[in-house]
C-alpha cells in the first residue's frame, strides 16, 4: 500500500506542468459557465486539443461527455471534472500496464529515435527487474548509433546486469543470435534488446527488424516476446506520429513515455491509446534510477485533476 501511494505521488509530481496547463484552464471554465451549452464544449474541446490530446481524440472525448451530461441529464458544469475523469478512465483501461510478470524466459524488444530516452529506459527496466529478483541479460543491438553501446554499458553496471555487445557498425541481428545464446546458456528470465529507430530510412530499418524477428523467432522461440516503442512526452504529438510510423515498421505491444514530469503535454497519453490502439505501459516520471513506473490509468486520471 506505502508503494503504491508512493508511486501515485510521484505521478501526481510529473502531471505537474500537464495539470497546471489543463486541469486549471477546466477550472476556470467551469468557474465562467453557470450552465452547459454548445459554446462550453466548444471551449473544453480546445482545451483538450491544447494539451496535446489531439483533434480525433479530443472530439471523441467531448461526444461521450455530451451523451452521459444528456443522460444524466446534468446541467451544472462543476459535474464535469468527474464525467471527465470517468471518461479518460474507460479510453485508457482500468488497470495498470506493465511487463507481464510470467513464469519462463521473456524477451523485450525496444525501439526508438534518438533522443528520447531509450537507452536510459532500459537501464531502469533492467534495475527494476533485477531488484525484483528477475536474472536481467542486455543486448546493445544499436550498433550504428555511435557510444550507443558504451551509454548502454554505463546502465548495465548501474542495474548490475551482464551486456552482449559487439564493435560499433556490426549486424544487429548477429548480436541479437549471440544474446538469445547467452540468455540461453545462462538460464535468463529478461533480455531486453537495445535496437536503432532510423527513422529517415525506414525501409532499412523496415528490413533491420525484420531480420531481428526472424533471428529471435528461429533462436529462441519458446520464449515471451514484446516489443516496445519509447516516446518522448514533451514531444506532443509529435510523439504520435513517430508511434504511427513505428507501427508501420515493426508490430509493437505498447508505448514506454519517458519525461512525462517535464512535460505540458500528458494528454498524448489519451491520444496514443485511442489513435493507435496501443497502451501506454511505462512512464518516467523523474530523472532517477527508480523512476521509471508501470502506467497506472486510473491513477493517471487521479492525478490529472
Amino acid at each position: 500500500m506505502a508503494e503504491s501511494k508512493g508511486l501515485f505521488s510521484r505521478l501526481k509530481q510529473a502531471l505537474t506542468k500537464t495539470r497546471d496547463n489543463f486541469s486549471q484552464r477546466v477550472e476556470e471554465l467551469i468557474s465562467y459557465y453557470r450552465e452547459i451549452d454548445d459554446e462550453f464544449f466548444e471551449e473544453l474541446t480546445d482545451l483538450l486539443i491544447a494539451a496535446d490530446v489531439g483533434v480525433s481524440t479530443s472530439l471523441k472525448i467531448i461526444e461521450e461527455l455530451k451523451a452521459k451530461v444528456k443522460a444524466q441529464k446534468i446541467g451544472d458544469p462543476e459535474k464535469v471534472k468527474g464525467l471527465l475523469r470517468e471518461i479518460i478512465i474507460e479510453l485508457l483501461g482500468d488497470e495498470p500496464v506493465g511487463l507481464d510478470q510470467r513464469s519462463g524466459p521473456q524477451i523485450l524488444l525496444v525501439v526508438g529515435v534518438n533522443g528520447v530516452g531509450k537507452t536510459t529506459a532500459i537501464g531502469k527496466l533492467a534495475n527494476k527487474y533485477t531488484r525484483e529478483g528477475k536474472k536481467v541479460l542486455l543486448a546493445a543491438a544499436d550498433t550504428f548509433r555511435a557510444a550507443a553501446a558504451e551509454q548502454l554499458a554505463v546502465w548495465a553496471q548501474r542495474a548490475g546486469v551482464p551486456l552482449i555487445r559487439h564493435q560499433e557498425g556490426a549486424d544487429p541481428a548477429a548480436v541479437v543470435y549471440d544474446a538469445l545464446e547467452a540468455a540461453k546458456a545462462r538460464g535468463t528470465e529478461l533480455l531486453i534488446i537495445d535496437t536503432a529507430g532510423r527513422l529517415h530510412n525506414k525501409k532499412n530499418l523496415m528490413e533491420e527488424l525484420r531480420k531481428i524477428n526472424r533471428v529471435i523467432e528461429r533462436g529462441y522461440p519458446e520464449a515471451d516476446y514484446t516489443a516496445y516503442l519509447v516516446l518522448d512526452a514533451t514531444t506532443g504529438q509529435n510523439a504520435v506520429q513517430q508511434a504511427k510510423v513505428f507501427s508501420e515498421v515493426a508490430k509493437l505491444d505498447g508505448i514506454i513515455l519517458t519525461k512525462l514530469d517535464g512535460s505540458a503535454r500528458g494528454g498524448v497519453v489519451l491520444a496514443i491509446r485511442s489513435e493507435l490502439g496501443l497502451p501506454v505501459c511505462f512512464v518516467g516520471v523523474g530523472e532517477g534510477i527508480d523512476d521509471l513506473q508501470p502506467f497506472d490509468p486510473r491513477g493517471f486520471a487521479e492525478a490529472l485533476f
